[in-house]
């Protein structure tokens, strides 16, 4: 299906126009020989049309980075890039953070930073103030993407995964155009990065580990493609070549939302110190690289390494749920 076609389809869905049994027919098809970059990338284009938008002043706009995951790998990791996204928000990145509750895994973003402290129940106006005043906000994607009310049964009718599986990393409400995007499989990695080019990101990396992570891994490669001004690069992230073993998935592994709190609170105090810290350092050098604050993958693990050791994390944890019940 090209782009034209499954954006007709896509908005009839969105606007509630297709019966109960076209619409789950229409997303068995999709997933049952693959979702193409036009189909992901009009999908996106029309969730983003549907949602309930952070608009923000053109200079803010330009600065805000997320860092996220497709879900769906079934890997049992730690909230990964929610702790990442607070310790980039330490060094002075600004983090529209755009996630749900679980969904394939025992603590979606939202569930981690509820148990973190945060409150997570604030208007647009004040995400938007959140992330003027402390340099982070999360958008709760059920309360930004209102449609989905109507389109949750059909999915949740279906024994397998569909496109909005997929979709998230795509429908920042804040329109991120600075992202890093994990998806669940490498051959997805090409398709992603299509349909960002499509939809005009400024500069984004679409990233899936050898062994089946949708973040950058410490368990084995990490393949990866960069778009940045239309252009298109491919590329690998080794952790050895940065000083850093590889280990076993078992050792990034998390739990519940109580359980995945504690651990994001002993990696921002300093108190974790192995594979759970060397991730997260990965994850955020990608992103600083990204989002132009450092000059490469190393710069950016000495950035990460600094903002933990000095608890310039841990602080910025303290003003993230100080400000959430302020603003």
């Amino acid at each position: 299906m090209n782009y034209t076609e499954a954006y007709k389809r896509f908005d009839a869905l969105f606007n509630n126009q297709l019966s109960t049994e076209d619409a789950a027919a229409f997303l068995v098809e999709l997933y049952e020989r693959g979702e193409n970059a036009d189909e992901i990338a009009a999908a996106a284009k029309v969730m983003r049309e549907h949602s309930v938008k952070l608009v923000l002043e053109a200079s803010l706009q330009n600065e805000i980075i997320d860092v996220v995951g497709t879900g769906g790998d079934q890997s049992g990791t730690f909230n990964i890039s929610t702790t990442t996204s607070i310790v980039l928000a330490s060094l002075g990145c600004k983090v529209a953070k755009h996630g749900s509750g679980s969904a394939t895994s025992k603590s979606g973003s939202a569930d981690v930073l509820r148990s973190l402290g945060l409150n997570l129940d604030i208007s647009v106006e004040k995400q938007i103030a959140m992330l003027k005043e402390c340099g982070f906000v999360f958008m709760f994607a059920m309360n930004h993407h209102p449609c989905m009310k109507h389109i949750m049964p059909i999915r949740r009718s279906l024994s397998h995964r569909t496109i909005f599986n997929m979709l998230g990393p795509l429908a920042n409400p804040a329109n991120a155009q600075k992202q890093i995007i994990g998806v669940f499989d490498v051959e997805y990695i090409d398709r992603f990065s299509q349909a960002l080019k499509q939809l005009g990101t400024q500069k984004s990396i679409v990233l899936s580990s050898k062994d089946g992570l949708d973040e950058v891994s410490v368990c084995d490669i990490t393949e990866y493609v960069l778009i940045e001004n239309e252009t298109m690069t491919q590329g690998e992230i080794n952790p050895e070549h940065y000083g850093i073993k590889l280990t076993s998935l078992e050792n990034i592994k998390g739990g519940d939302s109580v359980t995945n709190a504690n651990i994001t609170r002993d990696i921002l105090r300093g108190d974790e110190k192995g594979s759970k810290r060397d991730i997260v350092l990965l994850n955020g050098a990608c992103a600083l690289m990204v989002d132009g604050k450092a000059r490469d993958m190393q710069e950016g693990i000495e950035m990460m390494k600094e903002a933990l050791d000095t608890k310039k994390a841990w602080d910025k944890l303290s003003e993230i749920i100080r400000v959430s019940y302020m603003v």
